[in-house]
């Protein structure tokens, strides 16, 4: 079930587009509720499509195709760093390293803590400030080296 400020922000987002497609609104709907769940379950995206009153392998699909949605919990910061051309030519494989190292996981994994997750991302669109990470899908950190990343993550505790 879903709740009211979800809702409320759902219907916000209805009225960007005709009455008639309410699948426009999937992708900020699924956004909406994982940012207040942390992460999407099956019954969670079953409520989004009952509500937008579209398929639900519409939404499905789309929870399933974009990595921005996650299928299962991440932990309370999720650590998502490109890992493609732009931020592979500027050591993000030495940002990796040491985010492996300092966190005790690998990628699609969670700290015993539960706190962190660490994730390969594609191109986030921000070749110019490689490498770069963001977390929780919302806030990017770009020119990383390890001891902004250590900086950053102890921020975050």
């Amino acid at each position: 079930m879903l709740s009211p400020q979800a809702i409320e922000k759902i219907d916000y987002e209805l009225t960007k587009y005709p009455a008639d497609q309410r699948i426009a609104a999937v992708m900020s709907a699924l956004r909406i509720v994982q940012t207040e769940r942390g992460w999407l379950s099956k019954e969670s995206i079953t409520d989004v499509a009952q509500y937008l009153r579209i398929p639900e392998i519409a939404a499905l699909e789309v929870a399933g195709f974009y990595n921005m949605y996650d299928l299962s919990p991440v932990g309370q910061y999720k650590i998502t760093v490109c890992t493609n051309i732009s931020c592979m030519l500027r050591d993000s494989d030495e940002i990796v390293d040491h985010l492996k190292e300092k966190l005790g996981v690998g990628f699609n994994e969670v700290t015993a803590d539960g706190k962190f997750c660490l994730k390969e991302g594609e191109c986030m669109g921000a070749c110019g400030g490689a490498p770069l990470m963001t977390v929780n899908n919302h806030t990017m950190h770009e020119f990383l080296t390890p001891e902004k990343v250590d900086a950053i993550l102890e921020e975050l505790k």
